[in-house]
Parts: structure tokens; C-alpha cells; sequence
């Protein structure tokens, strides 16, 4: 198959949709597990140990280390943590890995009973509601002893990993989502250039329809349609909710103009009616569709496919290059830090595994350092081509609870909005306004 020097085959598959659904349901699921503040009653004042940056050097110990690794960045992680111990005879690994889903709803009864991790690996979107759990506790003495600052990270990744004045995460990665293309099908239908804009991309899906592919662009009204409605709503110059936690303010015009272009496609023929939950990525694995919008988590799974594929950074439909993204970011747990040995320990495997950012790129992530996006891991890598989209990425407020919150309201409002069923402004006002009232509580529970 031919295809160009910048698709070159990596030993990598994706993360599965099951796993990123931990992402949106991972906050109601912490919720109803641990009930109430969970761990503690209010956010950790301190980080513990005095981590300095040295290698640890005492007695050896066994650190349990949590993830949600399951998909094909398993093995990536699983080299990683192998190389670990060989650099570190006193250090052993416990490696406990289990669906995103899962991993949120057993980590905070886990921690409160002192079973839990010592360390490990979740969604930035979740930083907060843990950190005001006090499930996980602040790392600032390790991000100053590692020379960490904002200036070797994009903003937007680096500055949710605060919550209330402490750092509680150290990035990792960052993972977006992106536009692929069939580059078969472009070829067929005379399209030289991926779609850059809302005209480009509308010319491009009448020609593939020229060419004999009935509905090219399918808009799923499920997973990951959400991600691809925050994504348009910044392009529109929106924003989804108030930085404070206080509301929900998708249900502007942005947030209108979003929805209604998803609604476009499906009424304008470049969509079927009714995409299911990733039924649109199924679709174009198997070339029934030229064009979908999905996660770099696809990555590895396109490559082992045997796709012509392409990838691209999305289509500005608004006013602005713009997509919604997460990261993941290393924690301590209280159960690690109550321990120096076991603090510094789990500093010395965080702090080592910030330096392979690099090497994550194997995983189908992008670096979270820029410094590690020059390394040639990453700019060899499929993902590179979205280089020009770093500065884009936008990420949730560090807002408690708001994983409880997007389901029951936003999530249902897309889908209503992409099916039909309600007009875009009455389904985001809706959804809007119960958001509202959901996170008023959120604030009186945590503390605003």
C-alpha cells in the first residue's frame, strides 16, 4: 500500500472508546462510590516529603502504581515501568492497570481504606474533584525539584493541573481529536488537499458524493459527538462553562451555531440520520465513509488496520482553530505521601516518568513538554501532523464534579440537537440550565 513517509507503521494501537468513557462518566462514577467529600474534607495544604530531586536512595520498597492503559498505550506503558525497575533496584512497580471507568470508581473507596495506589496515572479532567476528595495530595515540591514551569507546557494543560493554589497532577501527555480522511477516496474524487475550513469541507463531500460515496462526513449523535460540539463552540468563540465552576454557558450563540452545523450535515445528506456510538469510526475503518472526526486514540488502530489513511488538524468551522482536548497526569495518593521512603519513592518514579514524554509518543500521544515535542519520537510520529493545533487545544475548567454534570445534560442536548429532535438553542438552553443547577451544588459540596 502506498502511502506517504509521514503515516510510518508504529508499534502502537488505540485506546479503546470504552476506556475514554471513563473521561465524561468518571466524575458521576467517583461520585456515587464514594459519596459525600470521599477521602477527606477539604483539599491538602502541602506536599509531603521535601522531594528534592534526588534519586531515591533508601530501603528497598514496592510502590502500587494505578492506570487505565488497557487499550494499545498498554504495552508503551508496560516498557516504560519495565525500564523503571531495571534503572532502579530499590523501587519495584506493583502495576495495577484497569478500565478508565473502572479506575474511577474504585480509587477513592480504595484510598480512603488505605488500598489504593501510591501513585498513578488519570485524566486532567479529574484532578479537581479528587484533589477536593483529598483522594490524591499536591506535588508542587516535586514539579520545583524536577524544574518544571508553565513555560516548557502549553497553558492550557498546564495550568488546570492547579486546584485551589497546589499542584496536584504532572503532565503527561496530551490527547486531542482530529479530522482522518480516506486518501483512496480523495483520490478517486480528485480532492488533492485535506479541508481546512467549513467552505473546503463542504466542496470536499460533494465531490466524494460525485464520486459514488453516498454519505462521506457521518455525524454520530453519541460518543464523541460531544467532543466535537466543545470543539465547534470554541471555534465559535464560546466557552462551556465559567471558569469558577458556577454555570454552564454553552447555550449562547457559539454554542447554537456548534450544534446546528453537526445538525447540517446529517440534513444536508453527508450524514446518515442516526450514528451511533462510534458506529462513524467503525464506517470509515471499513470504507464506507472518506471523512471523520475522532481521537488520536484511533491512531494505532488505523495503522494496524491497513487504511490509506490520513490526518489533519480539524477543519476551522468557526471563527478560529480550536479542539477540544485532555491530558494525562501522574498523582500521590495520601496513602504514598504519609510515608517519606514511599513519598520519595513515588516522586522518583513520577519524576522519571515525566522525562519519558518523549518516548510516550509510542502510545499515539502527544508530548505534554514542548521540548519533547522536538524530539524525533514525536515528529516521526502520525500525530506530528497536528503540530499547528497545540496552541488550539482547550481544555474543561478544574471544576469538581463536573464529570457528573457534562452526562446528564450536554451529552443529552448534542444528542438531541445532531438527532432532530429539539432545536439546537431550545436543547443547549435546557441542558444549560440544569448543568447550572447541578453545579451549584457541586460548589456548596466542595467549596467554591
Amino acid at each position: 500500500m502506498n502511502r506517504t513517509p509521514l503515516f510510518t507503521k508504529k508499534n502502537q494501537s488505540a485506546l479503546s472508546r470504552r476506556g475514554f468513557l471513563g473521561l465524561t462518566a468518571g466524575g458521576l462514577l467517583v461520585a456515587g462510590c464514594g459519596g459525600g467529600q470521599g477521602a477527606g474534607t477539604a483539599p491538602q495544604e502541602e506536599g509531603v516529603g521535601g522531594f528534592t530531586g534526588e534519586e531515591y536512595s533508601g530501603p528497598d520498597l514496592s510502590l502500587a502504581y494505578w492506570n487505565g492503559f488497557t487499550g494499545g498505550d498498554g504495552p508503551a506503558m508496560q516498557q516504560l515501568v519495565k525500564d523503571f525497575t531495571a534503572e532502579h533496584d530499590n523501587i519495584q512497580i506493583k502495576n495495577n492497570t484497569v478500565d478508565w471507568a473502572d479506575f474511577y470508581q474504585r480509587l477513592p473507596a480504595a484510598a480512603q481504606a488505605g488500598k489504593g495506589p501510591d501513585v498513578g496515572a488519570m485524566h486532567l479532567d479529574q484532578l479537581a474533584t479528587n484533589a477536593a476528595r483529598n483522594v490524591i495530595v499536591p506535588l508542587d515540591d516535586l514539579a520545583e525539584a524536577l524544574g518544571l514551569a508553565e513555560e516548557d507546557f502549553t497553558a492550557s494543560v498546564w495550568g488546570p493541573g492547579i486546584y485551589q493554589d497546589a499542584r496536584y497532577g504532572i503532565p503527561l501527555d496530551v490527547h486531542t481529536i482530529a479530522m482522518y480522511y480516506n486518501m483512496d477516496h480523495f483520490e478517486k474524487a480528485g480532492i488533492s488537499e485535506a479541508p481546512t475550513d467549513a467552505a473546503s469541507l463542504e466542496d470536499a463531500c460533494k465531490k466524494l458524493q460525485a464520486s459514488g460515496i453516498k454519505n462521506p462526513f457521518w455525524m454520530p449523535n453519541q460518543w464523541p459527538a460531544h467532543l466535537m460540539f466543545l470543539s465547534l463552540l470554541w471555534q465559535f468563540g464560546g466557552e462551556p462553562y465559567a471558569e469558577d465552576g458556577s454555570a454552564a454557558t454553552y447555550d449562547d450563540e457559539a454554542g447554537e451555531q456548534a450544534l446546528t452545523w453537526m445538525r447540517e450535515q446529517v440534513e444536508k445528506g453527508y450524514s446518515p440520520d442516526n450514528v451511533d456510538i462510534d458506529a462513524q469510526y467503525t464506517a470509515f475503518k471499513n470504507g464506507q465513509n472518506s471523512i471523520t472526526w475522532d481521537g488520536i486514540w484511533q491512531i494505532n488502530d488505523l495503522e494496524d488496520s491497513g487504511l490509506n489513511y490520513g490526518i489533519a488538524p480539524l477543519p476551522v468551522i468557526g471563527d478560529e482553530l480550536a479542539a477540544w482536548a485532555n491530558s494525562h497526569h501522574f498523582f500521590m495518593t495520601a496513602q504514598a505521601a504519609d510515608d517519606a521512603d514511599r513519598a520519595n519513592a513515588g516522586k522518583t518514579f513520577i519524576g522519571w516518568m515525566s522525562d519519558q514524554s518523549a518516548a510516550w509518543s509510542d502510545a499515539g500521544m502527544i508530548p505534554a513538554r514542548n521540548s519533547a515535542r522536538e524530539d524525533a519520537k514525536f515528529t516521526d510520529s502520525p500525530q506530528a501532523a497536528l503540530g499547528d493545533q497545540i496552541e488550539a487545544l482547550h481544555f474543561l475548567p478544574p471544576v469538581p464534579g463536573l464529570g457528573d454534570v457534562q452526562v446528564p445534560t450536554l451529552e443529552v442536548a448534542v444528542n438531541e440537537g445532531v438527532l432532530g429532535k429539539t432545536a439546537p438553542a431550545e436543547a443547549l438552553s435546557k441542558a444549560a440550565s440544569n448543568a447550572t443547577e447541578l453545579m451549584g451544588k457541586n460548589l456548596e459540596k466542595f467549596g467554591g
